[in-house]
């Protein structure tokens, strides 16, 4: 989505040009990438514990003025955004492993993989991470939806300027490297790298 498209792209492919030098950056900037989906799925685990042991103590709780259905769905959609973000979290971690032991192995010249299929396993892997990473901070206006409408409108509101911030870059903002990515590379190119 956005910038955050093409840049897996461009990296494994500036990391591979001088691969003798760079092989602890790409596993230590893959393996710092595995742990933040890592984070996030662990996150979304512990959050679905709690929200099945709140809409399980609804039933045994005292009547109160709200309806007890209408918590139960409002956390079973909770829960369904958070299982998404986990699964999404484990495929990228899975594309993640995969470039992560691909990535030594490409400068052998007998080698069947080529710089380009590491390149897609990277962009599905961050792709994936992009919205896993979503998914999960959706769930913050979905909590507060248990608190009435209100929060949920602040919420969502407030998401959306960091969330157009993170995927688009402005002329002004792009520097050399962002104007190289939007400028010189369409899909399936790499000139863009080398350059």
């Amino acid at each position: 989505m956005g910038v955050t498209a093409r840049g897996p792209r461009v990296w494994i492919m500036a990391m591979l040009k001088d691969s003798d030098r760079k092989n602890v950056l790409v596993v230590q900037t893959l393996r710092n990438h595995i742990l933040g989906s890592t984070l996030i799925a662990t996150s979304s685990v512990l959050i679905c514990c709690g929200l099945l042991t709140f809409a399980g103590n609804t039933y045994n709780a005292p009547k109160r003025h709200r309806n007890e259905l209408e918590v139960t769905s409002k956390c079973a959609a909770m829960i369904l955004a958070m299982l998404c973000a986990l699964s999404c979290q484990i495929l990228s971690i899975m594309f993640v492993n995969q470039v992560n032991m691909l990535a030594n192995t490409l400068t052998v010249e007998d080698c069947p993989v080529t710089p380009e299929f590491a390149a897609k396993l990277l962009a599905k892997g961050v792709f994936l991470n992009t919205v896993g990473n979503r998914l999960f901070f959706c769930g913050l206006p979905l909590l507060l939806w248990v608190f009435g409408p209100v929060l949920v409108l602040l919420s969502s509101v407030a998401l959306i300027p960091v969330w157009y911030s993170i995927d688009f870059v402005g002329a002004d903002d792009k520097g050399e490297v962002g104007a190289k990515v939007s400028a010189g590379m369409g899909h399936g190119e790499f000139n863009a790298a080398g350059a």
